[in-house]
């Protein structure tokens, strides 16, 4: 992790719409960031307007890029920047707020913002790269991302689209198995794989230069239920049916076009796709080593 950056002009996105920031969530982060002394350029575009704010926003050459939203809007955000762009700070505004939480540990979005304004250091961020789009925290491939769509009706409140998509995933569960080779090495099938980068995964330092990955097969409703309960009691990974291990690259193919859902965020990839570990996505600004990160 690098020094302590000088921070005295920043670009702040807010999605208001997103999973736990609210209206009043410009006028405060800009009165906070006032009291440091921060010049800033807080911005709330509307839903169809964020990609071109962060754009903006990173096209602006700031100290930093500021993001108050969720997981996927802060993986945007590193995405645009990329390793040689500004300093992204992706701070918890959505519903899961994964990245957040593995970067700043499980506290309100004021916390971290102070954290990092008193003593935030440059810290370089890896992640995995799928069909030409980045995750950060990770990704999840096969009928389990289905699920996903059913998740974001219901957080719109849309119960019944719910609903119907619930039925969807539920009917296509267990029907597209997928095959895959890590690193090169023998095939095999799973009913899903997910990819954990090092910072949200508990078997690897933050400093290991690969994925965790976690083959799921269950065998039927039997071993799905046994899964479920597990993730309620103990490390799900821990189950039989499910074989974790690390990679750089891995070859994922199935007979069609593949539910994935990337840093929250549901996508379809090609039925042929490449997992690929990389180094240095972005740069965040982070808390120093002994808080935790």
């Amino acid at each position: 992790m690098a020094g302590k950056p000088k921070i005295s002009r920043v670009e702040v996105v807010v999605n208001v719409a997103s999973g736990s920031v609210g209206p009043g969530a410009p006028d405060e982060i800009q009165a906070l960031l006032a009291e440091w002394g921060v010049r800033a350029t807080v911005s709330a575009p509307a839903p169809g307007e964020l990609g071109r704010c962060l754009r903006d926003a990173i096209d602006a050459a700031p100290d930093a890029v500021l993001v108050l939203a969720g997981d996927g809007t802060a993986r945007a955000a590193a995405e645009l920047a990329g390793p040689d762009g500004p300093l992204i700070a992706p701070l918890p505004g959505g519903t899961m707020n994964m990245l957040p939480h593995a970067v700043y540990g499980v506290v309100p979005w004021q916390e971290a913002l102070k954290t990092i304004l008193e003593d935030g250091r440059e810290q370089a961020i890896g992640g995995g790269e799928i069909d030409g789009r980045t995750f950060l925290v990770a990704a999840i491939l096969g009928s389990p991302a289905l699920w996903a769509p059913a998740r974001e009706a219901v957080r719109d409140g849309e119960l019944k689209l719910a609903l119907a998509r619930a039925q969807r995933a539920w009917r296509r569960a267990f029907s597209g198995r997928l095959r895959y080779a890590l690193d090169g090495g023998p095939r095999g099938k799973a009913e899903a794989l997910t990819f954990l980068c090092p910072m949200a995964s508990k078997a690897m330092s933050n400093d290991e230069q690969a994925l965790e990955v976690a083959a799921i097969d269950p065998k039927g409703l039997a071993d799905a239920a046994r899964m479920g309960i597990k993730a309620i009691v103990d490390d799900w990974r821990n189950d039989p049916a499910v074989e974790v291990r690390s990679c750089r690259s891995a070859g994922v193919w199935a007979a069609g076009r593949i539910p994935a859902v990337l840093d929250g965020e549901p996508v379809r990839l090609n039925a042929t796709t490449r997992v690929t570990w990389r180094p240095k996505v972005a740069r965040i600004l982070a808390p120093p080593k002994e808080h935790g990160v």
